[in-house]
């Protein structure tokens, strides 16, 4: 039996869960205060409400249900952690003249082209620019979160020379020595 698949998922106070079945899978809607998501699961998993807990159990011993066990209770978990307090990645950015700034829905960062990169908020995802130079990306969904922050770290990743570029808060970057010099 999976260890994280067996471990069942307490729904907070705020968050209201619904399971619609169908012959294709179930699928699930969590709303809370930070939104709403839904969610479709295979049907090799069976998902259960029992008072204030969510429980997720394969249908069969198949391959494809034990994988999908542990997988399917995880992405339950984040539905319901995130409709209730939400995900936040923070990003980094390090250069001469590198910032970032919000207008309106989108993000402006200036990072050393010749024109500003400008990146437009998905429904439900905020961006928060501190000192300039300090960004945070938050929503309830927290595979839309990480998609957004990769987004933002690909339009400058840090190179290993001098460390310039964005980056993830807490992220070491393997720096080298760069030119030996003349003997």
């Amino acid at each position: 039996m999976s260890r994280i698949g067996k471990s069942p998922i307490s729904i907070p106070d705020k968050v209201e869960v619904t399971i619609q079945d169908s012959p294709s899978g179930q699928t699930v809607t969590a709303k809370g205060p930070k939104g709403t998501l839904t969610r479709k699961f295979r049907p090799e998993v069976i998902i259960s409400r029992d008072d204030n807990t969510l429980l997720v159990n394969r249908r069969d011993e198949s391959r494809m249900a034990r994988g999908l066990h542990g997988l399917s209770r995880t992405l339950l978990s984040n539905m319901v952690q995130g409709v209730s307090a939400g995900f936040t990645r923070n990003l980094e950015i390090i250069g001469v003249g590198y910032r970032a700034q919000v207008q309106g829905n989108k993000l402006v960062l200036a990072l050393g082209y010749s024109h500003p990169v400008e990146i437009e908020a998905p429904k439900d995802i905020t961006f928060a620019v501190e000192a300039n130079t300090k960004l945070a990306i938050s929503g309830p969904d927290k595979e839309m979160v990480g998609q957004i922050a990769a987004l933002v770290r690909s339009k400058r990743p840090p190179e290993p020379y001098k460390g310039k570029g964005v980056k993830y808060a807490g992220e070491r970057i393997r720096r080298k020595a760069g030119k030996a010099g003349k003997k």
